[in-house]
Parts: C-alpha cells; sequence; structure tokens
C-alpha cells in the first residue's frame, strides 16, 4: 500500500470501494467543479427569492410592531423551537442523513435508501413529536431560562409563553421538510429545496395577517399570536411544497416503518449523538447572548430594543450567508459524500478547497459592504413607522459587528458537513463545545469592560464563528494531509485586498451620494443603486488585476452556458 492511499486510509476514506463480498462497486459520475458551482448558483438564486421574501416579511413586522414588547416576545416565541430546529432538522439531522442517505443510493440502490428515508421519517415523528409536546409543557421554564429579564416588564414573560406554546409544532414541521430537502439534494435536486424557505415567509405572512389583523378582532386574537399561528401554518407549507417533487424522483416521505436495528439508522443516530451535542452547544451560545440581550437596558430605548435590534441585524447576515454558504455547501455535500463513497480522496479534498475558495471570493466582499452601507441598507428597507432612526443606527452598528465573522459562519457551513462525509462526527462536537468557553468569555469582557452594549454581543458571535471555522479547518487539513492551503491562503490574500481597496471607495461614493441626494429613503436607495454596482464591478477589475483563480472558474462556470448559447 502506497503512502498516499495509507494516509487516504487513516482520513477514513473507504479505499478501494468494496462491498461484503469483496466485489467492486461501481464509481459513482463525480460532479466537477463548474457542475457544483452551478448548482450552488440555482441554490443561491432560490436563496436569493427566499431572503427577499423572508425580508418582505420582516419589513412587514418591523412596520406592525417595530422595536416593541409585542415583537421581542414574538421573537423569543419563535427562537425556542428555532433553538432545537439545528439539532433536529437542518443541523444535526441533516448532516448526517445526507452522507449515509448518498452512500445507500450509490453503493446500494434506490429501494434501500427509500427505506431508510422511511425509517428516518418515522424516527423523526416519534423522537421530534415528543419533544414538542414536552417542550410546550415546559414553556414557561424555557423563557424564563432564555430572557429572565422579561420578568421585569409587566406582561412580556407571559406573552412570551404564550408565543412560544403556539410555534412549538413548528419544529416537527421544519425538521419533515429538512428531511426532505436531504433527499431531493441527494438526487441533484436543488432549486425546488431551496425555494421551499419561501413558501414558508409567503405562508406565514399572509394567514398570520389574515388570522391577526385582519380576523383576529373577530377570532378574539391579538395581531401578535395571529402572526405566531401564521409561523406554524407557514412550516406546513414548507413541507407540502416539496412532496410533489420528491414522489417524481421515486421518493415517498410518509410512510410508517420501524427497524431500529437497521444498519443505516444506526449509523445516522450515531453520527447525530456528537452532531445534536455540537448543535446544542451553538445553541448554548445563542441562550447566552440572548439571556445577556434581555438584560441591556439603552440608555434612549430602555429593556426593548436590544433583543429586536440583533434580530433585525442577523436577518442581513443571512442573505450573503444563504447565498453564498449555505448554496455552496448544499451543493458540495453529496458530491463529497460520493467522493467519500467511492473512495476517491483527491477528488474529495479538491472539491473541498474550490469550494473554500469560492465562499471567500464572495463572502469577504459581502462583509466590507455590509460595514460600509449597512446604515444605508437598514434605513432604506426598515426605517419607517415605528421603527425610528435611532433604530436603523443601532442595528447598523450590529450589522457591522456580525459582518466581521460572516466568512467563517460560511466556510463552517462547509466544513462541519466534510467531517460527516468522512464519518466523523465528534471533531465538529468537540469545537462547539469549545466554542462554549470562547462565546461566554468574550460576552463578559465585551458587555461587562466595553460600551458596545448590544453590539457586543455581536462581535462575541463572530469572534466563535471565526475560531470555529480556523479549529474544523485546521483538523481537516491535518485529516486529509492537506487541503491545497497555501492555493488557498495565496487567493483569499489577494481577495481580502481587493476588499479593502473596494470598501474604502465604496465608503467615500456612499457619503457623497447621501450628501447629495438626502438620507430619507429615496436618497438611501438611489446611494445604494450606485454603490452596489460600483463596488462590485471595482471588485470584479481588481480580481482579475490580481489573478484570483476563483474569480476564473465561477465566471466560466456561471457565464459558459450563456455565451455557448449565444455564441451557438
Amino acid at each position: 500500500m502506497s503512502r498516499r492511499v495509507r494516509r487516504d486510509a487513516r482520513a477514513g476514506i473507504q479505499i478501494g470501494g468494496k462491498d461484503t463480498r469483496g466485489r467492486p462497486y461501481p464509481l459513482a459520475e463525480q460532479q466537477d467543479a463548474e457542475q457544483i458551482v452551478r448548482s450552488a448558483g440555482v441554490v443561491s438564486l432560490a436563496v436569493f427569492t427566499s431572503r427577499i421574501t423572508g425580508l418582505i416579511r420582516e419589513i412587514v413586522m418591523a412596520r406592525l410592531f417595530g422595536a416593541s414588547m409585542a415583537y421581542d416576545a414574538f421573537l423569543l416565541g419563535f427562537r425556542i423551537p428555532n433553538l432545537t430546529r439545528d439539532l433536529f432538522g437542518e443541523g444535526a439531522l441533516s448532516s448526517a442523513f445526507i452522507p449515509t442517505f448518498t452512500e445507500y443510493l450509490t453503493q446500494k440502490g434506490k429501494q434501500a435508501a427509500a427505506r431508510l428515508a422511511h425509517l428516518v421519517t418515522t424516527a423523526q415523528l416519534i423522537i421530534v413529536g415528543g419533544f414538542c409536546l414536552i417542550g410546550i409543557l415546559l414553556s414557561p421554564q424555557l423563557v424564563e431560562l432564555l430572557a429572565p429579564g422579561f420578568k421585569a416588564v409587566p406582561g412580556k414573560f407571559e406573552l412570551a409563553v404564550r408565543m412560544t406554546r403556539i410555534m412549538f409544532p413548528f419544529l416537527l414541521l421544519v425538521s419533515l421538510a429538512a428531511l426532505a430537502m436531504g433527499i431531493l439534494n441527494a438526487c441533484n435536486r436543488f432549486a425546488i429545496p431551496a425555494l421551499a424557505s419561501s413558501w414558508f415567509n409567503v405562508g406565514s405572512l399572509l394567514i398570520g395577517l389574515v388570522l391577526g389583523v385582519w380576523a383576529g378582532p373577530v377570532l378574539g386574537i391579538s395581531a401578535i399570536e395571529g402572526m405566531a399561528y401564521g409561523v406554524v401554518a407557514g412550516g406546513l407549507i414548507q413541507l407540502l411544497w416539496q412532496l410533489p417533487s420528491l414522489h417524481r424522483a421515486g421518493f415517498r416521505l410518509f410512510r410508517w416503518e420501524t427497524d431500529w436495528a437497521d444498519p443505516g439508522l444506526r449509523k445516522i443516530l450515531r453520527l447525530m449523538g456528537p452532531a445534536i451535542l455540537g448543535a446544542a452547544a451553538v445553541q448554548i451560545n445563542v441562550m447566552v447572548n440572548t439571556n445577556f440581550a434581555s438584560r441591556i437596558v439603552d440608555p434612549v430605548s430602555g429593556p426593548d430594543g436590544p433583543v429586536s435590534w440583533l434580530s433585525y441585524a442577523f436577518r442581513f447576515m443571512q442573505l450573503p450567508l444563504g447565498l453564498f454558504g449555505v448554496a455552496m455547501a448544499s451543493a458540495t455535500l453529496p458530491a463529497i459524500s460520493r467522493s467519500a463513497a467511492c473512495g476517491d480522496v483527491e477528488e474529495f479534498r479538491r472539491t473541498l478547497a474550490r469550494s473554500l475558495g469560492l465562499v471567500f471570493l464572495l463572502s469577504v466582499p459581502s462583509s466590507v459592504g455590509l460595514v460600509v452601507l449597512g446604515e444605508t441598507v437598514v434605513g432604506a428597507i426598515y426605517e419607517g413607522g415605528r421603527f425610528r432612526p435611532y433604530d436603523t443606527h443601532q442595528t447598523a452598528v450590529a450589522v457591522a459587528y456580525y459582518a466581521v465573522g460572516l466568512a467563517g459562519y460560511s466556510a463552517i457551513k462547509i466544513l462541519t458537513p466534510a467531517f460527516y462525509a468522512l464519518g466523523d462526527a465528534r471533531t465538529p462536537m468537540t469545537v462547539s463545545l469549545l466554542s462554549i468557553a470562547i462565546n461566554f468569555c468574550a460576552v463578559v469582557l465585551l458587555i461587562e469592560y466595553t460600551r458596545l452594549g448590544h453590539a457586543g454581543l455581536a462581535l462575541s458571535t463572530s469572534v466563535v464563528a471565526l475560531f470555529g471555522f480556523l479549529m474544523l479547518f485546521t483538523m481537516l487539513r491535518g485529516k486529509l494531509h492537506g487541503i491545497k492551503g497555501w492555493e488557498l491562503l495565496s487567493s483569499t490574500l489577494r481577495i481580502i485586498g481587493a476588499s479593502a481597496v473596494m470598501g474604502v471607495i465604496v465608503y467615500a461614493l456612499n457619503h457623497e451620494a447621501l450628501e447629495w441626494f438626502g438620507t430619507g429613503r429615496p436618497g438611501r436607495l438611489l446611494a445604494l443603486a450606485i454603490c452596489v454596482p460600483a463596488g462590485a464591478g471595482l471588485f470584479y477589475l481588481l480580481c482579475r488585476a490580481m489573478r484570483v483563480p476563483e474569480l476564473e472558474l465561477a465566471s466560466g462556470a456561471l457565464l459558459g452556458p450563456v455565451l455557448r448559447r449565444l455564441r451557438g
């Protein structure tokens, strides 16, 4: 056995791809880099639609409720099932399910993969359904744990408990939707599942408005309660939207089948154990930050505001994170899972390195753009009604500090599933557990010893994201004996340089545009219409001048088919 083969075997990838009879498996067709980029492009378009509809939903919520007691309670009630969503839905389950399902699909065929999906669905209904019932019963204790400061405001604690009980069933629905998404992604179907969250945004908003605003007086429920019921309805729509595509792919989601001894189900549960602990560590960080945020008393707005400002700010992070991190991870995970199943470790390395390079190409300039244009964007979108100029400024400050960790967030979306594809769930868990200590220390230092206030919580989140990326990258590089690290570092430094030059020029351009057009909504929109295209064009030219290789790959993959059609 050669040195490289021995190293690949130690990395955890099955070398030779042989079944129990010693026969070689047929090599799965590998996606090349351009195909992955095109798949990520499809997901990005769908995610962009999702983020826009989500932004519209946030705008309506901001106009109706502002940074108020009702919206703080709604956010906490929605956050509690959303915290556990990473445990049972789009986090631990998806990361463990997709590599195992892809392995079955590649090596054992569609029938075996379909049976595995039925077993996982049944287990999900039993486990997550029971967890939802417990969560509804223990809602007062959960609210007190997450936001003890709410008891200081009359009626705020009770409203948060009511919101939590209404929205807890959303967890089961979104977990089933995540399972459907995993099956479709493993079958190289990306657009339909990526659009599912758009239907959640549209459905939850429309049904919430009908129940809370228009029919609320007749039904005897408040506007904020109607929006909470809309969240549950939106979760159901998100699931139903994917079922026809799932049926066309040859799979059924709902078929009751139990076999707790099945090797595939046991492997998923085994991978999920450390994954749940890792995801729980992330949620502990969120709980710590929410706890501190609920205690912050702003000198202008008092206790109402910090929780809402952080939520509005993180919404802006969701757009580039979804467009670049989530989209690239969705397209990369099935490809590296096939590489691992077929024993092609070199393809695994190449795919991972290219995906990370592309993520940095897109996320680093986005971070700079959010820092430079944050207040202009927040004011143009949210300001008005009960959302005051002071809310705009405070939200923009949080956006800037969240943006510091955007590249780390995006890279983690790719690196964590790579460990699961190698059958290693313990390393991400270890890094996540370490992040609890890092986050707590950062929060205490930034809140107690600086005047950053809620912005300190945003900065601590970014510190944890960058720490997680560096740890995961270092450990995976050691596990694979290289991920083309020097090439990636060279490209990243050039991307940072181009982004810095772009940021200085865009800052000056934005300042002049606001001086000329004014700081009202029309003036801010005009400033963005000038600054965003100018910044993107300048960054493109700088990267071409610096010969950033990922730029050529992205341009060729996305523009190549268009140019070929035009020439044809």
